[in-house]
């Protein structure tokens, strides 16, 4: 299925909790992994009985609904697991920033996930509802996501994860989608290098559109990390009986992964605008290297064109000997010849020396002297 980008659906002139959902949203695919530290179960769900029936029989169980089209799947989990309305509504609606809400036995928590669409990157909303038993992933619908590592680890029985709580679950969903960020942080640090090196030697608005292309994949990537990382400062600080002291631990290694995104982020925000004050420094010496040159040529020219104007004033000499005498010499012709042609090898060999053309190699400068 092809990656689309999808207009957000939000009706304004709805009660608050209301569930309106995109009619051109992705049908939701529901898959559960049920698991403990013994056993694990996996399967793909038609029907949400399922969930109803098993949701207490085992310890930790992990609801994942890949789609958000229709509203009666998000509805029917709000029900067995009695989430608030509200969060239920901003999963629906698929723009809210990165924040952790608390509400009463479950926390809701918005992050956002990258991927690329026509080359550019764009952002996917996940919503996550934390229980004491349970979590619940929602994702726009958008193919393929980060947590194919976790599945595998939770197919393994010894695993760190089979023997955690949700909350931990939880956590290690967050941090998948944090260190999924550095890989688009490479790649767009990639291409700031290749546009660095074509800024110098070829300047032209290609370059210009492809800086702004990346400035641009930037942009979408620091509003998805910053409100990020002050969402988890909620999970550190407040007291919550949903997440133990253990996962805060790995939760503060989950901030500082964080936190070298935006150092990564800001860096190559600066390199991207310095890169543009390159290109407009490389314009202007080009520019300015093409005005010395018409510069030069117009000054070689100048007295050349005051020599050939004198002499093609043509006046008679007959009628006065002060009336331009050289027009009946002899050697007349050549000789203003040369005298143009000294002019402009004196001109020209001026220029060389002060090194505006053909650059002058001067000779190495003397050492400074020597204070003893």
């Amino acid at each position: 299925m092809p990656r689309t980008r999808r207009r957000r659906h939000h009706q304004h002139w709805t009660p608050a909790g209301t569930l309106c959902v995109d009619p051109n949203a992705p049908k939701p695919e529901v898959d559960v992994v049920a698991y403990g530290a013994e056993e694990a179960f996996e399967a793909k769900l038609d029907d949400l009985k399922w969930v109803e029936d098993h949701r207490s029989k085992h310890p930790v169980l992990w609801v994942n609904v890949d789609g958000l089209g229709d509203s009666y799947v998000v509805g029917e989990l709000g029900r067995i697991f009695n989430l608030h309305k509200l969060a239920l509504e901003d999963v629906v609606h698929g723009n809210q920033r990165p924040k952790v809400d608390i509400y009463e036995g479950h926390l809701f928590i918005s992050l956002r996930m990258l991927y690329r669409h026509e080359g550019r990157v764009e952002t996917e909303q996940l919503s996550l509802f934390l229980g004491p038993d349970f979590l619940i992933s929602f994702q726009e619908g958008i193919p393929g996501d980060c947590f194919n590592p976790l599945r595998e680890r939770l197919r393994k029985e010894g695993t760190r994860l089979r023997g955690a709580r949700a909350d931990f679950l939880a956590y290690s969903l967050i941090d998948a989608v944090i260190d999924a960020y550095f890989p688009f942080l490479e790649d767009l640090g990639e291409q700031l290098e290749h546009l660095e090196d074509r800024v110098m030697t070829d300047p032209c608005r290609e370059v210009v559109q492809e800086i702004h292309n990346v400035k641009r994949d930037l942009l979408v990537v620091r509003r998805a990390v910053w409100p990020l990382r002050e969402a988890i400062n909620p999970l550190l600080r407040d007291e919550t009986p949903l997440v133990c002291h253990e996962t805060r631990v790995f939760l503060r290694d989950a901030y500082d992964h964080c936190i070298q995104v935006v150092d990564l982020l800001e860096t190559y925000r600066d390199l991207g605008s310095s890169l543009m004050d390159i290109y407009l420094s490389s314009i202007s010496n080009k520019m300015n290297e093409v005005m010395k040159v018409l510069t030069i040529i117009t000054t070689i020219f100048v007295p050349l064109t005051f020599v050939a104007g004198v002499y093609g004033m043509n006046f008679n000499t007959e009628k006065s000997p002060w009336n331009m005498p050289e027009l009946n010499t002899y050697y007349g012709y050549p000789l203003c010849w040369l005298v143009m042609l000294t002019i402009a090898g004196v001109e020209i060999f001026y220029f060389w020396r002060k090194g505006w053309i053909w650059e002058h190699k001067r000779g190495p400068k003397p050492p400074p002297p020597q204070i003893t």
